[in-house]
C-alpha cells in the first residue's frame, strides 16, 4: 500500500504557493486517466480565490489547515479545520480565510 504524508505535501505546497503570483498551489495525489476517484491538495493563501468555476461533478472538500468560504448563486458555505463540504452541482468560488489546505475529492466519469 502507497502512503504520503499530507502534512509534508502540505508544508510544501504552502511554501511554493508563497512564492506562486496566484498565491496558490495543488498537487494531485491520487487520480489519473485510469482511477475514477481523484484527490487533489490544495494549499492556497489568506484573502486568495480560486475564481468562479464549474462544479467538478460529485464532489468534496476537506480543509485540514485553515479557514475557507466556498460560495455560488444559491449556496454560502464556511468550512474551518476538520470540516467537510459538499460542492454544490453549480459554478462556484473558494476563497481562503486564512492560509488554507484543503483536500478535493471528485469522482471522475472514464
Amino acid at each position: 500500500m502507497e502512503s504520503e504524508s499530507l502534512t509534508t505535501l502540505g508544508e510544501e505546497l504552502l511554501a511554493s504557493a508563497r512564492s506562486a503570483n496566484a498565491g496558490r498551489a495543488a498537487r494531485t495525489i491520487l487520480g489519473g486517466h485510469t482511477h475514477r476517484l481523484r484527490q487533489t491538495l490544495i494549499a492556497l493563501l489568506a484573502g486568495r480565490a480560486m475564481g468562479e468555476h464549474d462544479s467538478p461533478g460529485e464532489a468534496t472538500i476537506q480543509v485540514l489547515r485553515g479557514s475557507v468560504r466556498l460560495t455560488s448563486t444559491n449556496h454560502d458555505w464556511s468550512g474551518s479545520e476538520g470540516s467537510l463540504g459538499i460542492i454544490p452541482p453549480e459554478r462556484h468560488e473558494l476563497e481562503a480565510k486564512e492560509d488554507s489546505l484543503v483536500l478535493l475529492t471528485v469522482v471522475v466519469d472514464l
